[in-house]
């Protein structure tokens, strides 16, 4: 276990050493006006550069601003500045973040990128938060796509795609110190970027962190503190046709122990990993272009009471950008190994413990214009998974744009969620008699959508986006009474619903922000099913919810900034409804210099977010310190 103390102890020594490297900066740069926000080049959603306003898709992007002027400290929270994301905290370390629904503690329908590594776990489909972290400073955006990706990205691009895009090692040269405490914790992060012979940039960093336990309904303490701390690097190579870039990390954490389950002292939480990414991009003649990438990605969790996964996994990628007069023709390929062993914990074991998964994939997708308005964009995927074989992931969309601050479009694609070890290996207990096993047969489940949406900018001082929905499911996840269950496919029906989100410059010195998302459902078992739970199971979301921002820029290098949200009550089981409201208070000491003060959910002692009553915990109200230092 590495100790956060003696992490903030190397930290701050590290930082002394760089204080020569560089001048003091200026105070961080103003954010982006409306204009040049539309102008954001996006690569989620044709994974190719194109402009935020011409992108045919539900995208929300969060700014390195954005994220500064939140407060915000984990990626979780961050994520939370995307209207079009539900996420709920559920302990001092765990989330459950989901778009469109099916929310739940091992969500399986949201892909997640970091720097184009997919961080989400093979055997179950979804995302360990407590693992993923970066660090914030570091970020350039985060391009939030809500609806399947299937078509570019594959398998569990089912209701929406997160990729996490940091800046380059050349736009982050020299020191950076940040420290921050509070009453639910305490963090500390320092970064240095240099030069790397001719034409190459570097950077190091390292990051550690102490969380307080949240406290049990009924302000009983909880269990759930956890400590952490990261190590990484970037190195970047450019010149007018080429770019490489090299990077890498290392991790460990654990929570606090955890007492008995029982008679069985289920200890602590521990998880640790390391990973290391290459990617290269060149443009070649004619317009041409071509991008290669591979990763290394190593995980083990220990988890006494649940299961205890080691993971390997190795991805190699390739895509190949072709411009043919009117057409852009994209097409590649990719391949994925996943080397896995999972121990049993004292509930769940997997049979057999240990497997190795291979995925396979080709795509193809056109983009052409019809008239100089109206433009379509058709394509698929084929990709292979070691249970299901061959899976096709169509899509087309349509795009008009009627004026140059207006783009009309709308969507229909074909998405799977395909099966994973925890769908047909799991084991509850781990031992026989199994009250719980995974089904032999569990199939794809399939999702049929629709979209349709408007973006616009009437004035230079707004902007708005609108996107209506609707999901048809098949072959959802299902279960049958214990003892003696398996899982099926025997949950259908659909989903529909309407995001919406704008940006004012209301003054000069004022922006507001807001969103909302409305969510409604009408899933069913299917004829012959024998599940007892039925759609319950599938997740757990609020029919509604709604955030607004505002940011002021005060005299004297001062900021404030406020966010109110609203998330609806959970139906089953039922979580209250809640209110909460972030304030922070920013003062350019000098430049160079950041002190900012953050209060979250201040008009709340602590509210539930989301779990059973059996786990539920109460998130409590945090006000922190933070200090950031431009060496």
């Amino acid at each position: 276990m590495i100790q956060t103390r003696t992490y903030l102890s190397g930290l701050l020594a590290l930082s002394l050493s760089a204080v020569h490297a560089q001048d003091s900066k200026a105070f961080a740069l103003a954010e982006l006006s409306l204009e040049e926000l539309a102008n954001i080049q996006v690569t989620s959603a044709s994974r190719h550069p194109e402009l935020l306003r011409d992108a045919s898709a539900s995208i929300f992007v969060i700014t390195s601003e954005s994220i500064r002027r939140s407060g915000a400290t984990t990626l979780p929270e961050a994520l939370r500045l995307a209207p079009n994301l539900q996420v709920a905290r559920l302990d001092a370390s765990q989330y459950a973040i989901s778009a469109r629904g099916f929310n739940n503690a091992i969500g399986n329908k949201l892909l997640v990128l970091i720097d184009g590594r997919t961080v989400y776990t093979p055997f179950f489909s979804g995302v360990f938060w407590d693992q993923q972290d970066v660090m914030l400073e570091d970020i350039d955006r985060i391009e939030v796509i809500s609806g399947p990706g299937g078509t570019l990205w594959g398998a569990n691009a089912v209701n929406g795609v997160i990729n996490v895009i940091s800046k380059s090692s050349a736009n982050t040269q020299g020191g950076l110190l940040v420290v921050g405490a509070g009453s639910q914790g305490r963090d500390a992060s320092f970064r240095y970027g240099g030069v790397l012979g001719e034409g190459g940039t570097f950077r190091v960093y390292g990051k550690a962190d102490a969380t307080r336990p949240v406290v049990q309904a009924g302000t009983a303490p909880a269990t759930d503190g956890r400590s952490r701390g990261q190590l990484g690097w970037r190195a970047d190579w450019a010149d007018h046709t080429t770019e490489l870039t090299v990077q890498g990390d290392v991790y460990e954490g654990a929570t606090d122990a955890r007492g008995f389950f029982g008679r069985t002292d289920i200890g602590k939480v521990e998880a640790s990993g390391a990973n290391i990414l290459g990617r290269l991009s060149r443009k070649l003649d004619a317009g041409q272009d071509i991008r290669l990438q591979a990763y290394y990605d190593f995980t083990d969790r220990k988890d006494a009471l649940l299961y205890q996964p080691r993971q390997r996994v190795f991805d190699v990628e390739f895509q190949h950008g072709v411009p043919l007069g009117s057409h852009r023709l994209l097409w590649g390929g990719g391949y994925r190994q996943a080397n896995d062993i999972i121990r049993p914990g004292v509930l769940f074991g997997f049979v057999p413990a240990q497997a190795r998964l291979r995925w396979t994939n080709l795509f193809v997708q056109d983009e052409f214009r019809l008239t100089d308005r109206l433009n379509v964009t058709v394509g698929t995927k084929f990709e292979r998974n070691d249970f299901t074989g061959w899976e096709s992931l169509p899509s087309a969309r349509l795009e008009w744009k009627p004026s140059q601050e207006q783009l009309w479009w709308g969507a229909v694609s074909r998405a799977v969620r395909a099966p994973a070890r925890l769908d047909r290996d799991i084991r509850l207990p781990p031992n026989p008699p199994f009250i719980i096993a995974g089904g032999p047969d569990f199939e794809s489940e399939v999702a049929k959508v629709l979209e349709l949406g408007y973006r616009a900018q009437p004035s230079s001082t707004l902007s708005y986006s609108v996107t209506a929905f609707q999901h048809h499911w098949d072959k959802l996840r299902s279960g049958q009474p214990a003892p003696g269950a398996q899982v099926q496919n025997m949950i259908g029906g659909k989903t529909w619903g309407l995001e919406a989100w704008g940006e004012w410059q209301a003054a000069r010195n004022l922006r507001l922000a807001g969103g909302v998302s409305v969510l409604r459902k009408n899933l069913r078992i299917l004829p012959g099913s024998t599940d007892p739970e039925g759609p319950r199971a599938l997740g757990n979301d609020p029919g509604h919810q709604w955030m607004l921002r505002a940011g002021f820029n005060l005299p004297n290098r001062q900021e404030l900034d406020v966010i109110v949200r609203r998330v609806g009550a959970l139906p089953d089981p039922a979580v209250r409804g809640y209110t909460a409201v972030d304030v922070r208070f920013g003062w350019a000491v000098r430049p160079g210099v950041d002190l900012s003060i953050v209060g979250q959910n201040l008009f709340d002692s602590a509210h539930t977010e989301f779990s059973s009553a059996l786990s539920r915990r109460e998130i409590p109200r945090n006000i922190a310190l933070r200090i950031r230092w431009t060496l």
